[in-house]
């Protein structure tokens, strides 16, 4: 029996994520810490990159969406990946602040073109059934990404850090590449069915909700729901928490705890930990269970991971941290696009995509910039967490308000 191709595309597109994860996504804070101390650039400088990065998320998102739901995901994302090694190569010969952001800017256009996002629509048009489990095991390599944070603060230590981002940039392109071309557009293209079902062996009600195209919404149909502007809203708060932490939780628990970035960088393997076990765990009931239900309870983790980042001042807090922010990142993340590919259907799945990407990149741009900014003023990170552990709190509301729509089919 031939197997189904769409897991074998899982398993390239959880390499990729890997990669991305791995030698930058992840490891950005280590990259802040260093620069900050070497260079003395002000958190709210170094904070400035991300929303950088975040900026181009918006203004590519749409794009993006309308790229690939008329051209397909493969040559998207090997250029993606030859533009994110470009910006790590870029990163290692970094001397003013100009060239940082240039690099910034570089590796996000690299991580949008070859990243989550398009990994997902391509993942999203081979699997219905079992879409929720195939995009959790895909963010399982985000989450693995992160167990190398301990690796390359050693290497940052033992090498220095232009070095570890130069080796970065050429693993990226060696290995990302041939990953890529494994990325294919559609299943119907290639002799294959979804879920590796053919028609003959669907269930009636598949059949009937197929052939009548019910649940597939236009773009302009998914914009004139209440669902899709609460879903991005909640999406934007919870990014708003995740980029916060990836970018300051090394520096927080170095300067306003005292940890070195060695022992922070364990930390943050530990939130991996946590986030990949929330991957296994979306991956066992992503398709069993209410996502929004999930996703509001997961947003309240966040929260309360937070709370633990910025008021303890023992290792078992951080812990706490860890385990209650990881968990929620790793269950949520996948169930984002699966939620929307489950409200709107594959036709337009990419558009409806980037415009979210466009509305959830004010989550990313704020995040970063209210922890540096009140970090700055204050002189730490515990009124900028506080404000970011609230809003986050909030957003467990709209995932709550967020119920599937249903299509207007015209007699």
């Amino acid at each position: 029996m031939k197997r189904f191709y769409g897991w074998r595309m899982v398993g390239a597109a959880c390499g990729i994520q890997f990669l991305l994860a791995a030698l930058l996504l992840q490891a950005f804070g280590l990259y802040i810490a260093v620069l900050s101390e070497e260079m003395g650039w002000s958190k709210t400088t170094l904070s400035g990159a991300a929303a950088l990065q975040s900026a181009e998320s918006a203004i590519i998102g749409p794009l993006l969406g309308w790229l690939m739901d008329r051209w397909g995901p493969q040559s998207i994302i090997r250029w993606g990946i030859v533009c994110f090694s470009a910006g790590l190569l870029l990163l290692s010969q970094v001397e003013t602040v100009t060239t940082f952001y240039a690099s910034a800017i570089l590796m996000a256009v690299g991580a949008s073109l070859g990243g989550y996002f398009p990994l997902s629509v391509a993942i999203v048009h081979w699997f219905e059934k079992h879409r929720g489990r195939a995009l959790s095991i895909m963010g399982s390599g985000l989450a693995l990404g992160g167990l190398v944070v301990p690796a390359m603060a050693w290497s940052m230590q033992q090498w220095g850090w232009r070095v570890t981002a130069a080796a970065s940039g050429v693993v990226a392109l060696v290995v990302g590449l041939p990953l890529a071309r494994m990325i294919r557009r559609r299943p119907e293209d290639h002799g294959e069915f979804v879920d590796g079902i053919r028609p003959e062996d669907q269930t009636p009600e598949e059949a009937v909700l197929k052939a009548s195209g019910q649940q597939d919404f236009s773009l302009r149909e998914a914009l004139n729901t209440q669902a899709f502007w609460l879903l991005a809203i909640g999406h934007g708060l919870a990014l708003l928490v995740v980029t916060a932490v990836n970018v300051h939780a090394i520096s927080h628990m170095k300067e306003g705890l005292g940890y070195t970035v060695a022992t922070a960088g364990w930390v943050i393997m530990l939130m991996t930990f946590g986030q990949l076990m929330g991957v296994l765990l979306g991956a066992v009931i992503g398709d069993r269970f209410e996502k929004r239900k999930v996703a509001a309870l997961c947003m309240l983790s966040h929260a309360l991971g937070l709370l633990f980042l910025t008021y303890s001042s023992h290792m078992q807090g951080l812990i706490a941290f860890a385990m209650f922010h990881g968990l929620a990142w790793g269950l949520r993340g996948p169930f984002m696009h699966a939620i929307r590919a489950d409200y709107f259907g594959r036709q337009a799945i990419g558009a409806i995509f980037g415009i979210s990407a466009a509305i959830i990149a004010v989550g990313q741009m704020a995040g970063p910039l209210v922890a540096g900014l009140l970090a700055d003023l204050t002189g730490d990170y515990r009124l900028g967490f506080t404000v970011l552990s609230i809003l986050a709190a909030m957003g467990s509301v709209c995932f709550m308000l967020a119920k599937k729509p249903v299509r207007a089919v015209l007699a």
